[in-house]
């Protein structure tokens, strides 16, 4: 599991994408996220590319291919491909009961994917949570590129539009000039949380808030108390 091929297909037929599933979707209209500066050049890209050079790109893509994970161009110009995924997850996720699908050992795995030009980052990381069974909101995930560079290595959040193949397509089939990472979301992302999930975390800072208040209460019940003794102290009749 920790490096083999997920076929998206085999798995889970109604889920996983392949050329024949219908988890192919059209990438959604209107404004797209803010982002980095390159992913929106390479979006901008993409959609100016004609049937003729995808082809080409696709052509020269298979030439380079050594471990025969090679790109298949339909008719439509569409083309489905592998894409490899590094998990580098901070913490276990949540799990289905019994799922034994991610462990520790897990972590750090590298998991192939078979996917179209059409499928858009968000669909890769529901694929990705779907074949280890993890229960968390998607949206607590990210996808990375991580490019290599002049011996520098960046590493890009994704918009949830991008198209995962299509950088593959664009970089080549290298992994060290390109490569995909699963993530979590930054800490301080709260978008990431569902809306029950952020009510809870309300309620939890309103009952140590609660707690905090009785506390200081407490303590300055407290000192009123020895002051008053002072006082009557000072005071008392010879």
């Amino acid at each position: 599991m920790s490096s083999g091929y997920s076929s998206l297909e085999e798995d889970a037929e109604d889920f996983f994408f392949t050329a024949r599933t219908s988890f192919f979707r059209r990438a959604p209209q209107g404004k797209p996220r803010s982002g980095q500066q390159d992913v929106e050049k390479e979006k901008e890209t993409h959609s100016y590319l004609s049937k003729e050079e995808i082809k080409e790109k696709v052509h020269k893509y298979n030439l380079a291919v050594t471990d025969k994970l090679k790109m298949t161009l339909n008719s439509n110009g569409i083309y489905t491909g592998f894409i490899k995924v590094q998990m580098e997850l901070c913490r276990p996720p949540q799990t289905s009961p019994n799922s034994g699908k991610l462990s520790r050992s897990s972590n750090g795995c590298m998991n192939t994917l078979h996917i179209s030009s059409t499928n858009t980052v968000g669909e890769v990381i529901e694929a990705l949570l779907k074949k280890f069974l993890v229960t968390e909101s998607p949206a607590k995930f990210a996808l990375y590129k991580r490019c290599h560079r002049e011996d520098q290595v960046y590493a890009c959040k994704l918009s949830d539009r991008e198209h995962p193949l299509y950088l593959r397509l664009v970089a080549g089939p290298r992994t060290d000039t390109l490569s995909f990472v699963l993530r979590e979301h930054e800490i301080g992302e709260w978008e990431a949380f569902s809306l029950p999930e952020l009510q809870n975390f309300l309620r939890i800072l309103d009952k140590e808030e609660d707690e905090q208040l009785q506390n200081l209460r407490r303590r300055y019940a407290a000192y009123r108390h020895k002051l008053q003794e002072a006082l009557r102290e000072v005071w008392k009749p010879d």
